[in-house]
C-alpha cells in the first residue's frame, strides 16, 4: 500500500493547541462500521455506546516531564527530551541542536525557572541527533525530571514560557487513571476519561482493564517510506498483569466487547493475542498494523485524530477501513473538529 493513501488536508487552525477548558468535554465523532454513519456528539455520550458485559481497556501509563532545558558554556541554549535511562547514570535523549554539541562537553541542566540546576556530561552521540548524557547520578530519572522537566508535548503544539500554561499542561497531559511512570507521550484519547465517567462505566456493568505501554518518541514520527510495508516499526515497552487478561478473557467468553481506549491499547491487545485469548506478559512490541491486518481481540475503539503518513492513522485505517476513515476525517475537518492529542475524539464502533 501506498503511504501516501494516509494524506488528508487538514487546515493549521484546526491542530488543538491547548485542552478543553474541563477535561471531558470534547466532541465525539461516533462511527459505526456496519452502517457506514457518523454522528456528531459530545464525548459524555459514549456511555450510550458502552454496555453491561463489556470491557474497557485502558493504557495506564505515566508521562514523564520529559522534556527539559540546558545551556552550553558558551551560553546558547539547548532543548532535550528524554528517552531512557541507561546503567550507570546515563539518559539517553534527543537534542535539539544536537550538532554542535561536542563529546565530553559539560552541559547544565536548568530547573523550570529557568536557574541552573545540574551539571552533566555528553558522552556520545548515538543517532538522529541522540546523546547519551552522564548525570553522575544513580537515582531514578523521575526525580530529576520532577525538578527540571516540562510535559513532552508533540511538536505541532507550539508554547512560549508561558509558566501557568506549563503547569497546566503537566496536569492536562496526563489521564486521571496515569499510574506506571515510563511514558514521553500521552495515550491521548484516554485524556478524555474523567473520575466520575469511569465510576459512571462501572456503575453500568462495564468492565474495566489496565493494561501499561510506554509511549515512545517515535509515536509521532511520520512514515517515511514510499510503501507502508517498508516501514520499520517503532518498538515500545508494555505489560499486561494476570489480573486484566483474565478479565478481559472473561469477556470475550461471555460475549462482551472489549472496547481499547487508544492505539497503544489496540496494539497491545493484539501484540499478546493467540487464539482469542491474552495472556499475562511483559516485553516489547514493534507490531504494525496496517490495512489489511486481521483483528483478534479489539471489538471497537476510542481514539482521537491522527497525523497524515503516520503508524496511529494506518492502525485506524486498518480497523475501520481506509475510504471510511478518510472520509470520517473530511466530515470532521468540514465541521471543524479539534485535531491531534488535545483534540476531539472518535468511538469506532
Amino acid at each position: 500500500m501506498r503511504t501516501k493513501c494516509l494524506n488528508y488536508n487538514l487546515p493549521s487552525e484546526l491542530i488543538a493547541q491547548s485542552p478543553n477548558r474541563t477535561r471531558g468535554t470534547s466532541r465525539l465523532l461516533v462511527m459505526d462500521r456496519r452502517a457506514g454513519t457518523v454522528l456528531d456528539r459530545r464525548f459524555a455520550d459514549v456511555l450510550e455506546y458502552i454496555g453491561a458485559g463489556d470491557c474497557v481497556v485502558f493504557n495506564n501509563t505515566k508521562v514523564l516531564p520529559a522534556r527539559f532545558f540546558a545551556r552550553r558554556r558558551t551560553g546558547a541554549k539547548l532543548e532535550a527530551l528524554f528517552v531512557s535511562q541507561r546503567r550507570n547514570g546515563l539518559w539517553e535523549v534527543m537534542v535539539k541542536g544536537a550538532g554542535k554539541v561536542k563529546t565530553g562537553e559539560m552541559i547544565v541542566l536548568r530547573n523550570r525557572e529557568g536557574v541552573d540546576f545540574h551539571r552533566v556530561k555528553a558522552v556520545e552521540r548515538t543517532r538522529d541527533g541522540r546523546w547519551l548524557l552522564d548525570v553522575g547520578s544513580a537515582q531514578n530519572a523521575d526525580r530529576i525530571l520532577a525538578q527540571i522537566g516540562f510535559a513532552p508535548l508533540p511538536p505541532y503544539i507550539k508554547r512560549n514560557e508561558n509558566k501557568q500554561l506549563a503547569k497546566t499542561d503537566l496536569r492536562r497531559y496526563q489521564t486521571v487513571y496515569a499510574e506506571k511512570s515510563g511514558a514521553v507521550a500521552a495515550p491521548t484519547a484516554g485524556l478524555h476519561f474523567t473520575e466520575r465517567l469511569l465510576e459512571q462505566l462501572k456503575q453500568k456493568g462495564v468492565r474495566l482493564a489496565f493494561i501499561t505501554l510506554h509511549v515512545g518518541p517515535g509515536t509521532f514520527a511520520p512514515i517515511k517510506t514510499e510503501k507502508l510495508e517498508e516501514h520499520k516499526m517503532h518498538a515500545e515497552w508494555f505489560s499486561i498483569l494476570p489480573d486484566s487478561a483474565n478479565l478481559i478473557n472473561d469477556t470475550k467468553q461471555k460475549g462482551g466487547r472489549i472496547i481499547a481506549v487508544g492505539t497503544t491499547s489496540v496494539r497491545t491487545l493484539e501484540a499478546v493475542c493467540r487464539n482469542g485469548k491474552v495472556a499475562p506478559f511483559e516485553g516489547v512490541t514493534d507490531l504494525f498494523i496496517m490495512p489489511g491486518y486481521e483483528f483478534r481481540m479489539v471489538d471497537a475503539m476510542i481514539t482521537n485524530f491522527h497525523l497524515p503518513r503516520s503508524s496511529l492513522l494506518a492502525l485506524v485505517c486498518a480497523f475501520a477501513g481506509l475510504d471510511k476513515v478518510l472520509e470520517a476525517y473530511h466530515h470532521a475537518v468540514e465541521e471543524r473538529y479539534r485535531f491531534y492529542s488535545y483534540g476531539d475524539a472518535m468511538l469506532i464502533i
